[in-house]
C-alpha cells in the first residue's frame, strides 16, 4: 500500500510541473506567434530556391527585341571619266567623223542622278550581358538621270566613238543624241553588336551589297525612214557619204517604226565581305538624343558587264565576268525622339562609298566591234571605279 502511494504522488508532480510548463510557454509564445515563426522558417527555405517576385517581373518586362521602319532617300554622285558625245562641223563628210577628235559636248561624269526612295528595315534581338544581334536591310531603285545633246542649228554631227573601232552619228538632222543612266543599290547585313558602355557600342558582321548600273544612247527622235544613205554607193546619195546639211535631200528607203538604242551596257555587281564598326549617342536633351555610326569592310566583288551594240541597225551582244577585292565606307548621323516609353521616331543623314566597282560608263573602253564577220567582244570588266550615295532617312522604332 505504502508503495502505491509513492507512485500516485511521483504521477502527481509529473502533471503539475508539465501543466505549469504549458501555461509559461502559452503565455510567454502565443501560438499566432509560433506559426507566423513556422512561416518564416519555411519561406527562407523557400527564398534559397525562388528569385524574388519583383526580379521576376523586372526581367520579363524588359524588351527583348527592336524593330526599326524607315524610308530612305539617296542620290549619287562620282562617275566614270567617260566622252559619250562630241561635236564634229556638219560640213564634214560623214565618214570624216570616223576619224575627227571633235569638242567634248557630253561627259558620263555629268549625269546628276536624282534622288530615289526605298524601304530600310531593321530587326535586333537584346541578349544577356550587353549583346546585340541586328539583321537589317535596305534598298533604293531607279536613281536615274537623262541628258539630250542636239539637234544644234546650224547643224554639227553629233558623235560617239569606241576606242574599239564603233562610232555612232544621228541618222538625220533633226535628231539629238540623248544617254540615260539608271543604278539600283541594294544592302543586307548581320551584325552582331556590344556595349562597351551606356552611350557607346561596337560592332562586326556580315554584308552584301548589290549594286546594278546601266547607260543607254539613243536617237532623239527615232527615225521614220531607213538610213539608207549609210550603205554607201548603192544608197544613190552623195557615194554615201554626204554632208550632214545634205542627207534630208537624199533620204530613201521605207518608214519604220523607230529601232532599239544603238548602245546599252548594263553591269551587276555582288559585294560579299565582314565589316565593323562603331556607334553611339553624343549627348541627350530630355526625350531628344543625338547619335552617329561609321562602319568599314572589305569585300570580294562578283562583278559582271553585258553590252547590245547597233551596227547597221542589227544588235550584237557580249559579256565578261571578274572577281575583284572592293571596300566600302559608310557614316551617318541621326536624331532620335522618344514619342512614348517604347516608341522612337527618328531622323537621319547617311553617305556610303564604295570602292573598285564596275560602272556602265567604264565598260565602253572595253568594247571591241570586230569586222567580216561584224562582232562585238568584250575584253574584260572595269571594276575600278568608284561611287558616293548619300541622303536622307525617316521612320520608326519600337520596342517589345
Amino acid at each position: 500500500m505504502l508503495l502505491r502511494l509513492v507512485i500516485w504522488a511521483r504521477n502527481i508532480r509529473k502533471t503539475l510541473t508539465l501543466f505549469a510548463l504549458t501555461s509559461f510557454v502559452s503565455a510567454t509564445c502565443p501560438a499566432a506567434d509560433l506559426e507566423s515563426a513556422a512561416n518564416r522558417q519555411e519561406d527562407s527555405k523557400e527564398s534559397l530556391l525562388i528569385p524574388a517576385r519583383d526580379s521576376i517581373d523586372k526581367s520579363s518586362g524588359a524588351p527583348l527585341w527592336t524593330i526599326s521602319i524607315e524610308a530612305i532617300a539617296l542620290g549619287r554622285s562620282n562617275n566614270v571619266n567617260q566622252a559619250l558625245v562630241s561635236r564634229v562641223p556638219g560640213s564634214n563628210s560623214f565618214y570624216s567623223t570616223a576619224v575627227e577628235n571633235g569638242a567634248e559636248a557630253f561627259n558620263s561624269n555629268q549625269f546628276q542622278q536624282g534622288f530615289a526612295a526605298g524601304p530600310k528595315l531593321a530587326l535586333t534581338y537584346h541578349a544577356d550581358a550587353g549583346y546585340k544581334i541586328e539583321m537589317s536591310y535596305f534598298q533604293v531603285s531607279s536613281m536615274t538621270a537623262s541628258k539630250t545633246i542636239g539637234p544644234d542649228n546650224p547643224g554639227n554631227w553629233l558623235v560617239m566613238k569606241v576606242p574599239g573601232g564603233f562610232w555612232q552619228t544621228q541618222d538625220f538632222p533633226n535628231q539629238g543624241m540623248t544617254w540615260g543612266a539608271t543604278t539600283n543599290l541594294y544592302n543586307a547585313e548581320v551584325n552582331s553588336k556590344f556595349d562597351i558602355s551606356k552611350q557607346a557600342v561596337v560592332l562586326a558582321g556580315f554584308r552584301w551589297i548589290g549594286l546594278r548600273d546601266s547607260l543607254t544612247g539613243s536617237l532623239t527622235p527615232g527615225d521614220k525612214n531607213v538610213p539608207s544613205w549609210k550603205t554607201g554607193p548603192a544608197g544613190g546619195c552623195y557615194g554615201g557619204d554626204p554632208a550632214l546639211d545634205q542627207i534630208s535631200s537624199c533620204v530613201v528607203g521605207a518608214a519604220v517604226n523607230g529601232y532599239p538604242p544603238f548602245w546599252s551596257t548594263s553591269t551587276v555587281n555582288n559585294l560579299f565581305g565582314l565589316q565593323a564598326g562603331a556607334e553611339g549617342t553624343l549627348f541627350e536633351v530630355g526625350r531628344l538624343s543625338f547619335g552617329g555610326f561609321i562602319k568599314a569592310g572589305v569585300f570580294n566583288n562578283r562583278a559582271s558587264q553585258t553590252g547590245w551594240v547597233s551596227i547597221e541597225k542589227q544588235m550584237y551582244s557580249s559579256g565578261a565576268t571578274t572577281n575583284q577585292a572592293a571596300f566600302m565606307g559608310e557614316g551617318g548621323i541621326q536624331i532620335k525622339y522618344s514619342i512614348a516609353d517604347d516608341l522612337l521616331i527618328k531622323v537621319g543623314y547617311n553617305l556610303l562609298w564604295l570602292g573598285n566597282v564596275a560602272l556602265a560608263p567604264g565598260q565602253i573602253p572595253q568594247t571591241r566591234a570586230g569586222q567580216n564577220p561584224t562582232s562585238i567582244t568584250a575584253t574584260g570588266v572595269n571594276a575600278s571605279s568608284n561611287v558616293l550615295f548619300q541622303g536622307v532617312t525617316l521612320g520608326l522604332q519600337y520596342a517589345f
